[in-house]
C-alpha cells in the first residue's frame, strides 16, 4: 500500500494566511481557496471587497488545477490556442490562470485557487500562500 502527505487544518491556514498577506501588500481584494487532490474545498478566505463572483471563481480554479494536476493556466492556453472543445471537458470549470497545485514529493496534495485581480495576480498569490507554507515546515 502507498501513502502520501495530506493537507490538515493547520496547513489550510497557513496557506491562507500566507496568500492573504500576499493579497493584502498589494491592496488586493480576493477570494483564496484551498481544495484537497480531490478538489473538494478545504478552505476559503472572501477579502474585504473582493467580487461575490470571486468567491465562485476561486474555489473552481483550486479544483481545477487539484484535478489536471497541473496550473489551471495550462487549459487557460489550450483553449485560447484554438482547441475550444475542451470547453466541453467534465468538472473543469476553473480554466483561468489563478489555480496552483501543491505538490509535496512530486505528488500533488492539493491547490490553491484565487480569484479577483489579473490573473497573473491570482496565480502570484497563490504561488505565495504555497511557498510561505512550505518555508515554514523546514
Amino acid at each position: 500500500m502507498k501513502t502520501k502527505p495530506v493537507l490538515c487544518a493547520a496547513d489550510v491556514d497557513a496557506i491562507l494566511a500566507g496568500a492573504r498577506a500576499e493579497a493584502v501588500a498589494n491592496g488586493w481584494a480576493v477570494t483564496i481557496a484551498v481544495a484537497d487532490d480531490g478538489g473538494h474545498l478545504l478552505g476559503l478566505a472572501r477579502l474585504d471587497g473582493a467580487a461575490p463572483l470571486s468567491s465562485y471563481i476561486g474555489p473552481e480554479k483550486a479544483r481545477t488545477s487539484a484535478l489536471g494536476r497541473r496550473e489551471s493556466k495550462v487549459y487557460e492556453d489550450i483553449i485560447n490556442q484554438g482547441r475550444t472543445a475542451f470547453l466541453s471537458a467534465p468538472m473543469v470549470q476553473g480554466m483561468l490562470e489563478g489555480g496552483v497545485p501543491i505538490v509535496i514529493d512530486g505528488q500533488v496534495i492539493g491547490a490553491v485557487g484565487v480569484s479577483g485581480v489579473k490573473s497573473d495576480q491570482d496565480a502570484q498569490i497563490a504561488r505565495a500562500g504555497i511557498t510561505s507554507w512550505q518555508a515554514s515546515l523546514a
